[in-house]
Parts: structure tokens; C-alpha cells; sequence
């Protein structure tokens, strides 16, 4: 059973919308290596998964996101167990989110500081509330954004308007943000996972297969898994051609295959593949 004090991150699925919940109220949200391990957790189910077609992030409470990282625990580690353990744990595990094939929302029904920014940072879209704040405000206490924020900020705002929200870790406005890109929508507080809820449901009626390898292409397009979208598409479409079902039959029957170089046919091809 988790620690109340040191959080968790929820689950929940239903018509192929996950929900992954911060849950951790008292704390304003603020992540615990608990958490981010239940979360890490969470994205393997995820990554498994044939039937979640989108995930948002939303969490618990009502005054705010996230926090960020718990400054009260990472306060106490050496600099080497802030390399080794809480920078190293936070950014793997947000770049798990980043990678995720199904595309994510992170529904941000209040202000959003340091890693609480970064997690949302690492989804593909973001509905923020009109009242609320975010930031990158590590620096005030003497520290950097440790969790992908200097990589994934810059990509969407451009580097100088990073640079200037950074260097001030002075947090930016609703408005500002979703002026600057750094949102894609904004909506009430009160009706912002409402808002998720709705943009999961239309890009769920899409065709899965078809958003998933479009996501793909874009963040490949950016200089993101640039060599796992590539050699993803190339064995897609080696795996649909008639020399992969010759091979794999060959192979079966000990005997040499007789490439054709064909791109397949058209039709199931399983009956051929267990022959």
C-alpha cells in the first residue's frame, strides 16, 4: 500500500481515454520519487495497451497542478544522489511520457511551476486554465530545470522567450502562454478537463493506427526518435510485404526463401504466414 504523505499517480481507463492522476493534494502536487515511479508503472500498462487511444494528465485539488519536484525531499540528497537518482529518475521517466505512442493531453486546471510544467512539457498538448500561471522557477532557489524542461521549452517557444521565462524564473500568464505556443488551449478552471475530456474524445474516434504513426512523424520531424520512428516505419512496411510472410514461412518450413521484392498483396496475409 502507497504512503499517503509521499503521494501516487492514478490510473484510470474508460472509452479508450486514460487518465493518469497526480495525487497528491496536501503537497500542492509536488512529485515524491514515489510518485514518479507509480507513474513509470503506469506508462509500461500503457505502452501495453490495444485499447487506449489517448491519455490526459490531470491531477487533484483545486488550487493547483503541480508544484514540481518536493524540495523538501530532494533538499536532503547529496549532489551525487541528484545526479544519480532524483534528475535521472524524473527525466527517464518523463521522456517515457514524451515516447508514449498514444498522443497526451495534460489538463491543467491550476498553476503549473518547475517539474509540474515539465510533465506537461513532455505531453503533446496542453488545455490550461484562463487564471492560471506557469513557470520554470528553479533558479530562484539556486538550481535548474533538471527534468527536460531546457530541451522541451525552447521547442516551443523559441530559445530567447525560454531563456527570458528561465533566467527570471518568473512564471507567464494563461494569455501569454498559449500566445507564445506554449499551450494549445485555454479554457475555465472549472471546465478545463471537461475541455481534455472533449479533444481526447475526437482525436479517440480517429483512426488509432494513423494518429499514433502520425505523432511519430512529427516528433521525428523535430529531431525527436528520429531512428526509432524511421526504423519503425521500415518495418512496418517490411512486416506487410510478401517477402517478410516467404521469409517467415521459409523459415518454418527449413527451406530457402524465394524473395519476390513484392510490397505485398492486398487482403489478410495470417493464413499464408501459418502455413
Amino acid at each position: 500500500m502507497s504512503d499517503p504523505a509521499e503521494g501516487t499517480v492514478g490510473l484510470h481507463v474508460e472509452d479508450g481515454i486514460a487518465r493518469l492522476h497526480l495525487d497528491r493534494p496536501a503537497k500542492l502536487n509536488a512529485f515524491t520519487l514515489a510518485m514518479l515511479a507509480r507513474l513509470e508503472d503506469h506508462l509500461d500498462a500503457l505502452e501495453r495497451s490495444e485499447d487506449v487511444r489517448v491519455v490526459i494528465v490531470t491531477s487533484a485539488g483545486e488550487r493547483v497542478f503541480s508544484a514540481g519536484a518536493d524540495i523538501h525531499h530532494f533538499r536532503r540528497l547529496t549532489a551525487l544522489q541528484m545526479w544519480s537518482t532524483w534528475t535521472r529518475t524524473g527525466h527517464r521517466v518523463f521522456d517515457r511520457l514524451a515516447r508514449l505512442r498514444q498522443p497526451t493531453i495534460a489538463a491543467m486546471d491550476g498553476d503549473a511551476f518547475g517539474g509540474g510544467l515539465e510533465i506537461a512539457l513532455a505531453c503533446d498538448l496542453r488545455v490550461l486554465a484562463d487564471d492560471a500561471q506557469v513557470g520554470l522557477t528553479e533558479v530562484a532557489i539556486g538550481t535548474v530545470p533538471g527534468w527536460g524542461g531546457l530541451d522541451r521549452l525552447p521547442a516551443l517557444v523559441g530559445p530567447a522567450r525560454a531563456k527570458r521565462m528561465v533566467f527570471t524564473g518568473t512564471p507567464i500568464d494563461a494569455a501569454t502562454a498559449l500566445d507564445w505556443g506554449l499551450v494549445t488551449d485555454v479554457a475555465p478552471r472549472a471546465d478545463v478537463v471537461d475541455a481534455a475530456l472533449a479533444l481526447a474524445a475526437v482525436v479517440a474516434d480517429r483512426s488509432p493506427l494513423a494518429v499514433q504513426m502520425s505523432k511519430q512523424a512529427i516528433d521525428a520531424g523535430a529531431g525527436l526518435g528520429l531512428g526509432m520512428a524511421l526504423e519503425g516505419l521500415a518495418s512496418a512496411a517490411s512486416g506487410a510485404s510478401d517477402d517478410f510472410s516467404e521469409g517467415v514461412t521459409a523459415f518454418r518450413h527449413k527451406r530457402t526463401p524465394a524473395f519476390t521484392g513484392s510490397l505485398g498483396t492486398p487482403g489478410p496475409r495470417t493464413a499464408h504466414l501459418d502455413d
